[in-house]
């Protein structure tokens, strides 16, 4: 096997088996959040800019580790991991925050209440993205 192709193999590996099912329902979070939020900010800003603006966050997140996930190799890799613990910090602290403080949120944003809103999915997956980037790290890049 030459060099470019064991490079097209690594790149492989990141949408490969399970993480095919991550690139997909990425995209479809991409698809909700961005659309959602397009839509909110065009139509009714004024009553919710916080949310609207969190969920636009939201889907550009999900976007750009859908981009990574699909690009593959080691470096998109190691951005796809950073950006999935962004995003896991992002769901905690504003479904906290909107548990918290529920009046700061007249209308609900992707990761509101944990994701509850979308079967609790924008929780679920940066755990299980970050479990699948860790795994098919190289051995000595885990931890």
């Amino acid at each position: 096997m030459t060099s470019g192709e064991a490079e097209v193999s690594r790149r492989r590996r990141l949408a490969s088996g399970p993480g095919t099912l991550l690139v997909w329902l990425y995209g479809v979070m991409v698809v909700g959040a961005v659309s959602r939020s397009a839509y909110q900010i065009s139509t009714e800003f004024d009553r919710a800019p916080l949310a609207y603006s969190l969920s636009a966050v939201a889907g550009v997140v999900y976007g750009f580790i859908t981009y990574t996930l699909v690009r593959g190799g080691e470096t998109a890799r190691k951005v796809a991991l950073a950006c999935c613990i962004a995003e896991l910090v992002g769901v905690l602290t504003v479904g906290t925050w909107t548990l918290i403080e529920p009046s700061a949120f007249p209308d609900a944003t992707v990761w509101s209440d944990f994701g509850m809103g979308y079967l609790f999915i924008p929780v679920l997956l940066p755990l299980s993205a970050i479990y699948w980037l860790r795994k098919g790290a190289p051995k000595g890049d885990a931890a």
